[in-house]
């Protein structure tokens, strides 16, 4: 076990109709001028007007910002942050899932700022103040709702940012809003969640601490189990609430703790979604079993624990049987809830040589290591492999 810090400001308001608070909250948090940033999908489940009726009872004042398109677009943050600016913005309101909330961050700490918000993203700087950010929770997959993470997308280049100030103050969650996703929108979000726990159970640390890998494993089988069930009945509330409520655990670091983390499987579906603007947990499981295969070897027991306390796949002969007779599962477990577990599969054809060596240099130049990764560090030739393995 290493030594951690835990930090989860947000609070959380969970449960049927909770979206009729979020008025009030707006106020309590204080909030005076809101800008209201939002999805289709905020408007087609009515959000929109129910929170800006809220609003308007309540005397406070609004700005309103649509058309957030997944993988979240640069341009669309230094938008809002003209209007957060034009309009004396205190207080920003979310109303959609991972992709609304993680531009909602970015206008944050651009708005508090003077300078260009690329530079938090590219690391030429570190943000230290935002105004305040809220959620209405419309999809359970990235869990930015409880997270310091942001992710934005330039010019086919996917930045992320991490840093406590971006996580939200409060966030709304109704399971039963998220009874209308399509079923390729809900399982990639599933694959989301366990990913993000997922790459922090798999740990270059010695001795990982016992009860984080409890709580990890513990989150995994809820999330299986009960996303066999939204799969068949999409408005299953308790099934939708264990995986909400999962997504915001799975990535506010609960699972991390006491443990190196990897998250070489979210930076290289990073460069995929990048250039092809996929959706994000299905690129994910498009790539992880072969980023598996390439990478067991390293602590096959990990592999093999996972295997059987998670999937329960019986005991081999040995740690290397039982490991591959989980990565077996897993990806069975991603077919079967309509996931690609190649690249061919989630893009419908097959990468050019170019293509993957395009996509490998741009993966390992996020890093001054020139590596990825931690549970094993990859190379260039490493990450080349793995995307050639995937296509």
């Amino acid at each position: 076990m290493i030594d951690f810090e835990y930090y989860t400001p947000t609070k959380i308001f969970f449960g049927r109709g909770a979206q009729a608070r979020a008025g009030a909250l707006v106020r309590e948090f204080g909030g005076t001028k809101v800008l209201l940033h939002y999805s289709g999908t905020a408007v087609r489940l009515g959000l929109l007007e129910d929170v800006k009726a809220q609003l308007d009872e309540l005397g406070i004042g609004y700005a309103e910002l649509g058309g957030v398109q997944p993988n979240p677009r640069l341009a669309k943050v230094y938008e809002g942050i003209a209007l957060c600016r034009e309009q004396g913005v205190d207080f920003i309101l979310a109303i959609g899932g991972g992709s609304v909330i993680d531009s909602a961050k970015a206008i944050g700490v651009g708005a508090a700022d003077d300078g260009d918000v690329k530079d938090f993203y590219l690391r030429k700087r570190v943000p230290t103040r935002s105004l305040p950010v809220a959620t209405i929770l419309t999809f359970a997959a990235a869990g930015s709702e409880m997270s310091m993470s942001t992710v934005i997308t330039d010019e086919h280049r996917k930045m992320p940012l991490d840093n406590d100030i971006c996580r939200p103050v409060f966030s709304i969650m109704n399971p039963a809003l998220t009874y209308t996703l399509p079923p390729y929108q809900t399982a990639s979000g599933i694959v989301d969640i366990m990913m993000h726990t997922l790459d922090r159970y798999f740990t270059p640390t010695e001795r990982p601490m016992e009860l984080t890998d409890e709580i990890s494993e513990g989150l995994l089988r809820t999330v299986i189990r009960n996303a066999e069930i939204v799969m068949r009945v999409p408005d299953d509330y308790d099934a939708r609430a264990e995986i909400m409520w999962a997504g915001a655990l799975s990535h506010n670091g609960l699972t991390g703790c006491g443990q190196a983390t990897d998250f070489a499987p979210h930076m290289l579906q990073h460069e995929l979604g990048g250039m092809f603007d996929s959706a994000h947990g299905a690129g994910i499981a498009a790539v992880w079993g072969s980023w598996a295969r390439y990478v067991y070897k390293t602590d096959p027991h990990r592999f093999a624990k996972m295997a059987v306390n998670v999937l329960g796949a019986e005991a081999g002969a040995d740690d290397e049987q039982t490991a591959l007779a989980g990565i077996r599962a897993m990806e069975e477990f991603f077919r079967s809830i309509g996931m690609p577990t190649s690249i061919a599969e989630l893009e419908g054809f097959e990468l050019t040589d170019e293509q993957i060596d395009t996509l490998a240099r741009a993966c390992v130049s996020r890093s001054a290591s020139g590596t990825i990764g931690a549970f094993q560090p990859l190379g260039l030739e490493d990450v080349r492999a793995i995307y050639t393995a995937a296509r």
